[in-house]
């Protein structure tokens, strides 16, 4: 059988062509759903293994490091009084930041209503974010390059992800308040430390920044519960909580691990400005002039240890302890930092 040759137009040829680029263009759409689909499931997990507030927003900002790189990205809920900043900048840039960060959220109600926009050296977006019962805001800043289209439609849809565990997270901080919350002082309790301190040496491994731990022992207080009473000795503890609290960050973790001892940790503080707080921690307990007897004066005894990578948690934790209680036997109301540290 005589085999027939088949003609085409050019204008046949162009619709076929029209019509393959359009198939090819479909499929490369539907690759970049997939992907973007297996990214956002990503940090569903993610998300999903975060079990408070600041590991939330940490987790979040990990996520979105390699697709959208940043030097901060922070989550403020005034109406909660909830706030955290997750920052990858070391030294005075960090402070540089982290200080504009705060400033930010201090005047929230002076943001602009336009989510991007430049002060100094940084480019600053936000994203507002309305729950049920309460509101928050979503930072995001990069130092000289804006974010672009591409990326800011990332970190919208990733918010669709976070918004429900967020919105969950703060619905029940009440609760989770009353769990890691000191009755008497309303500081952060023993469980809060021991939850908190082993992701803050992860970080601090990975990032490469300082952490810092002051382990704070009241100097004669049994006297003060043993000739005062146990109700004064409650108001001091009280008293040495609120001062203890109004000299410290909002990023700082000041716990009462029990009795009258304090423990305070410091994220992104090296031991030379640990330091320099302590002694401002020991004389404030020391201008309050409480005596229990005509010669015995309340103090405060502090042990202060930079994490050194390698170290492990609980070995750190035992040399807190030795420094603590080289500084009771050297004199008390004093500050002892580690051996090669002074």
């Amino acid at each position: 059988m005589e085999e027939q040759t088949v003609y085409t137009t050019p204008v046949e040829s162009e619709n076929r062509q029209h019509i393959l680029d359009e198939l090819l263009r479909e499929m490369e759409q539907l690759k970049e759903k997939a992907d973007r689909l297996i990214l956002l499931n990503d940090l569903h997990a993610r998300l999903a293994s975060a079990v408070d507030l600041p590991s939330m927003i940490d987790a979040f900002s990990v996520w979105l490091m390699p697709r959208v790189p940043h030097e901060l990205m922070a989550f403020d809920a005034p109406d909660n009084k909830r706030r955290h900043l997750c920052c990858s900048c070391h030294g005075p840039e960090r402070q540089q930041v982290v200080g504009l960060a705060e400033r930010l959220f201090g005047e929230a109600r002076r943001l602009p209503i336009l989510r991007k926009w430049k002060e100094g050296d940084f480019f600053i977006h936000n994203w507002p974010l309305d729950f049920a019962h309460s509101s928050g805001i979503i930072l995001v800043m990069r130092q000289d390059k804006r974010l672009s289209g591409i990326e800011e439609e990332m970190v919208s849809e990733a918010l669709t992800v976070l918004f429900e565990p967020l919105q969950r997270a703060l619905a029940y901080e009440d609760v989770f308040k009353q769990a890691k919350c000191d009755a008497l002082t309303g500081l952060a309790n023993r469980r809060v430390f021991e939850d908190r301190l082993g992701p803050l040496i992860e970080s601090a491994r990975r990032h490469g920044h300082p952490l810092t731990l002051v382990s704070m022992d009241l100097d004669h207080f049994k006297q003060v519960n043993d000739h005062l009473g146990h109700a004064t000795g409650d108001e001091v503890l009280k008293k040495v909580a609120q001062t203890f609290g109004g000299m410290i960050r909002s990023s700082d973790i000041l716990v009462r691990m029990g009795g009258d001892e304090f423990m305070l940790v410091l994220p992104d503080t090296d031991h030379v400005s640990a330091r320099i707080l302590a002694e401002r921690l020991c004389k404030a307990v020391d201008e309050m002039d409480i005596y229990s007897t005509d010669d015995l004066k309340l103090g405060v005894s502090i042990g202060l240890s930079q994490w050194q990578p390698g170290v492990p948690e609980e070995e750190w934790l035992e040399r807190i302890d030795v420094l603590l209680y080289k500084a009771k036997g050297h004199g008390r109301n004093q500050v002892y930092v580690e051996s090669g540290m002074n």
